[in-house]
């Protein structure tokens, strides 16, 4: 949607993103294929897969998203990082799980402030974003957007882009397309077929960081 907006044809632009990408995932293996397309926009959308692993380290974060800058940057490159939202209000944890993953969103969310406030780089902060928390901004699983959610993300980044001096030829509309829309059934579904198997795998890795928090939290009540 970003290229159509900016008038962008289907052989203009690069895609190198894949599945459970980590930040340093984004350094080592997109920014040399998107280095050598020398495009003159880069968005970069990275993070949260970092927040649910057990050697998440926000100062490599940070370290590593200032190397996808400059070195994009080098090749005349504009780039815009993404500021995440809370993940656990749209997505349902058990309440020691949600702890946690609010504090290492607000842990990367840190390392991404440090970085474009050093690097001087427009930065789309979903948390700000309209509608960001609504449940028809999200896919089914509510981890992905939906349609809506695509346009809302398309659309602040063009306004980034527009008043970085770009051209936006093809504003970008909110209205869908008429698809359907995600019900509460299918959500349950979702749900019950891949997001508990999902939850099982990753809370098995996150479960320690987890106990930590509900510790604290146990402390600081009981003072």
């Amino acid at each position: 949607m970003v290229a159509a907006a900016l008038g962008v044809g289907t052989d203009g632009y690069l895609n190198p993103s894949f599945a459970g990408a980590r930040m340093h995932c984004v350094l080592s293996e997109q920014v040399p294929a998107a280095v050598a397309h020398r495009p003159d926009v880069a968005l970069v959308v990275a993070g949260m897969n970092d927040t649910l692993r057990p050697d998440f380290d926000a100062a490599r974060i940070a370290a590593d998203l200032t190397e996808v800058v400059r070195r994009l940057g080098e090749v005349g490159t504009t780039v815009i990082p993404v500021r995440f939202h809370d993940h656990s209000k749209v997505f349902r944890l058990p309440p020691a799980l949600k702890r946690a993953l609010s504090a290492r969103v607000a842990e990367l969310n840190a390392a991404i402030d440090e970085v474009v406030a050093r690097e001087g780089v427009p930065c789309l902060d979903l948390d700000r974003l309209p509608g960001a928390y609504d449940l028809p901004s999200w896919s089914v699983d509510r981890l992905h957007p939906s349609e809506l959610g695509h346009r809302m993300l398309a659309h602040g980044f063009t306004g980034l882009l527009a008043g970085a001096g770009f051209a936006v030829p093809e504003p970008v509309s909110l209205t869908c397309g008429g698809g359907v829309e995600p019900s509460t059934t299918g959500h349950v579904g979702w749900l019950v077929l891949k997001g508990i198997p999902w939850l099982w795998r990753r809370g098995r890795e996150f479960l320690p960081y987890a106990a930590v928090i509900m510790w604290h939290s146990f402390r600081e009540r009981t003072r």
